[in-house]
C-alpha cells in the first residue's frame, strides 16, 4: 500500500538546521517516506499567514496527504497540539492557534483530535519544550504516514467549537454594485495583494474585463490609497508601473503594479483590517 506524502510548512527559514532536523526525524521513523516542503518563509509568528498558505496549497495535493504546519509562538505552553482530518480527505498536524481557520471554513473538519503528548512525543526529547515542530508534530505525522499509528490513536477528540479561529469576514456587494472586501494575503515576492473578493462577486456586480474601476484601500477605517485601476486579464494588459486588478490563481480579485511591488511602493498591508472598496467608473 502506498504511504501518504508528508508536506511541511514553517516560519523557520533555511538559515539554520530546524527544517533539516524535522526531515531527519521523519526519515528515522521510516526512510521510505516522501517529504516535500510547501514553504519555510511564513512570516515569523504569523498564524494567519500559515492558515492562508495551507488553504492555498492543500487542495493541489493527492487526497490523504499529511501536512505539518508549524508557526508556533505558543510552543511549550498549554496551547493544544491538533490533528485534523478534513472532510475531503487531507490531514493537518499543527498547533491549534488559528492555523486551521481557512481549512475549517473551506475544506471542513471531519475529525479534530488533540495530540496526546505523553504518548506521541519523540523519545528522549522530554528535556526540551521549545521544538515541538521536530519532537511532536513531525514525529507524529511521520508515524501516521508510516502506518505505525492510525489517526484515531493520536489522541482524544475535542469539539470544533473549541478550535481557535481568526475572523473571516465575507465580501459584500452594495445595492449600487460597489464591492467591499479586504486583503487576505500578499504575494511576498512581487507585492501583489490578494483579496477575499471572488471572480463570481465581480460577475454579480456587473464588473467585466476592461472596466475602469475606482479602488479605495483603508486600514482600520482610515483611507490609505484611492486610485483608478482597470480590471484586466493579466499584467501585460497595462503599461509598466501601472496599477491593475485581475483574477489570481485562486479565483480571487487581486491588486498589483505591473513589474513593481504594490505593497512596498504604497506602504500597504493585509489582514482583516485592510479593507478594499471597488466600484465601476462610469
Amino acid at each position: 500500500m502506498e504511504k501518504p506524502i508528508l508536506v511541511f510548512q514553517t516560519d523557520f527559514t533555511y538559515k539554520e538546521g530546524a527544517v533539516s532536523a524535522m526531515h531527519g526525524v521523519a526519515k528515522c521513523v521510516d526512510p521510505e517516506l516522501e517529504i516535500f516542503d510547501a514553504s519555510h518563509e511564513i512570516p515569523h509568528f504569523d498564524a494567519w499567514s500559515a492558515s492562508y498558505r495551507l488553504w492555498q496549497t492543500v487542495r493541489f495535493w493527492p487526497k490523504g496527504t499529511i501536512f505539518v504546519s508549524v508557526v508556533d509562538p505558543g510552543v511549550g505552553t498549554d496551547r493544544k497540539a491538533a490533528a485534523v482530518r478534513t472532510r475531503d480527505g487531507y490531514y493537518i498536524i499543527t498547533p491549534d492557534n488559528g492555523t486551521l481557520t481557512h481549512i475549517a471554513a473551506y475544506h471542513g473538519i471531519a475529525s479534530l483530535r488533540r495530540i496526546d503528548e505523553s504518548y506521541h512525543r519523540r523519545p528522549t526529547s522530554e528535556g526540551s519544550s521549545v521544538f515541538d515542530g521536530r519532537d511532536l508534530f513531525a514525529y507524529t505525522a511521520a508515524r501516521l504516514a508510516a502506518g505505525q499509528i492510525v489517526f484515531e490513536e493520536i489522541g482524544p477528540q475535542y469539539p470544533e467549537s473549541e478550535l481557535v479561529r481568526f475572523p473571516l469576514p465575507e465580501a459584500s456587494i452594495d445595492a449600487d454594485d460597489t464591492v467591499r472586501g479586504y486583503f487576505e494575503i500578499a504575494d511576498p515576492n512581487f507585492g501583489n495583494l490578494w483579496s477575499n473578493i471572488t471572480a463570481a462577486d465581480f460577475e454579480q456586480a456587473g464588473i467585466r474585463e476592461g472596466d475602469l474601476l475606482m479602488l479605495e484601500i483603508a486600514d482600520k477605517g482610515m483611507t490609505v490609497l484611492t486610485t483608478e485601476a482597470p480590471f484586466v486579464r493579466t499584467y501585460g494588459s497595462v503599461e509598466k508601473g501601472a496599477p491593475l486588478l485581475y483574477v489570481n490563481e485562486l479565483l480571487r480579485i487581486s491588486a498589483a503594479l505591473r513589474e513593481d511591488n504594490l505593497m512596498q511602493s504604497m506602504a500597504l498591508g493585509f489582514g482583516p483590517s485592510w479593507t478594499v472598496t471597488i466600484r465601476k467608473i462610469g
